[in-house]
């Protein structure tokens, strides 16, 4: 647990310093995140080894608590330093822009996915929150009863095709999201509704239940784009929208990697083959796996989603049929901002794996 606090938390002193003053800490941030994490993968080059089966993790809570808590810290100072709040100026505004976008969108994304797999209401609370203050609330429903039920299928909005690029992903997952989870929480709630001779404060009670949790997505990130109005203006509305923008390209990034191509095998009666190791591309880069809390280790999490993130396992990277990126996983996102780069590497890799198992790719 130590090296995933240190490794998430290392570059937010310098995150803070280079928001309050600009200038070279700025930069340093942004080369931290952007260049070091990815260099010092590069050097290792081996992954960590999996954790024993069994291990038990009290403190993965307790560090997922902090760094919600220090995101909701660092998103009010990003907002106060990009509308002139600070001592920051000239070109440092861009490289604040882009650190604290990557620190939201890939510690703070990995983190609030974690806390929405607890079955503590309390943390799921919290990372239902952390979403709704990157205006991606309804995230924490989508990827519950939405991909991880049907992801690896065409029912899953969040699951590229073969030759999908990157932009075109984008929207139609994000929209996608949205829709199907809207659609699967009124499925959810249908089952309460009561009888028709219930009473009429009842029957009231369940018809707004029946909205689920989007009145809370929506209303609550109108709420945290209220406050930013009343405590720094239309410059500090401005700033956390680009913020939230650029924190939201990063998770789409992310399940544009790590399940590109994959599908699994539809069987006589139209039901899919079960989620397998073969249904994600997984990364076994070790700082970037602490960097994300082991969310690189994607196909593990699939197959055991209430496993907490320490405990993630990559088994048998050499398999054959195993999907493995060739670089890290923020490396592989960057690639996939240029689609004829991605497709060129990435498509040789799928067409090996069709030579194994020809059902796992569309």
């Amino acid at each position: 647990m130590d090296a995933f606090a240190l490794v998430t938390l290392a570059p937010v002193p310098i995150l803070i310093a280079g928001a309050v003053f600009g200038g070279w800490p700025a930069w340093l941030a942004l080369v931290w995140i952007a260049l070091f994490i990815f260099l010092l993968d590069e050097i290792i080059a081996r992954a960590a080894p999996d954790a024993p089966e069994g291990s038990e993790f009290p403190a993965a809570d307790r560090l997922s608590i902090a760094l919600a808590c220090t995101h909701f810290g660092l998103l009010i100072l990003a907002v106060a330093a990009l509308s002139g709040h600070t001592f920051l100026a000239g070109w440092s505004w861009i490289a604040v822009l882009l650190g604290f976008g990557l620190f939201f969108g890939q510690v703070s994304n990995s983190n609030a996915h974690e806390l929405i797999h607890r079955t503590d209401k309390r943390l799921f609370a919290l990372g239902k929150w952390v979403y709704i203050s990157l205006l991606f609330g309804h995230h924490s429903s989508a990827h519950r009863l939405v991909h991880h039920r049907f992801v690896a299928t065409p029912d899953d909005p969040n699951s590229a095709q073969r030759g999908e690029g990157f932009w075109s992903f984008a929207p139609r997952a994000w929209i996608g999201g949205f829709v199907a989870g809207l659609e699967m929480e009124r499925a959810l709630a249908q089952r309460r509704v009561p009888a028709a001779d219930a009473d009429l404060v009842t029957r009231l009670r369940v018809r707004i239940a029946a909205l689920g949790p989007y009145p809370s997505y929506v209303l609550g990130g109108l709420w945290f784009v209220l406050l930013v109005g009343i405590l720094f203006g239309p410059p500090g509305v401005l700033a956390y929208l680009l913020l939230c923008l650029y924190a939201q390209l990063q998770l789409l990034l992310s399940d544009y990697v790590q399940h590109y191509g994959l599908q699994r095998a539809q069987r006589g009666n139209g039901d899919y083959a079960p989620v397998t190791t073969r249904h994600s591309w997984d990364a076994p880069h070790p700082i970037s796996g602490l960097w994300m809390l082991n969310a690189p280790r994607h196909s593990d999490h699939h197959a055991h989603p209430g496993r907490r993130y320490p405990a993630l396992r990559l088994g048998e990277t050499a398999e054959p049929a195993r999907p493995m990126l060739p670089r890290s996983l923020p490396a592989m996102a960057a690639l996939a901002l240029v689609p004829p780069l991605w497709r060129r590497v990435m498509d040789r890799r799928l067409a090996a794996l069709d030579r194994h198992t020809p059902e796992t790719t569309l």
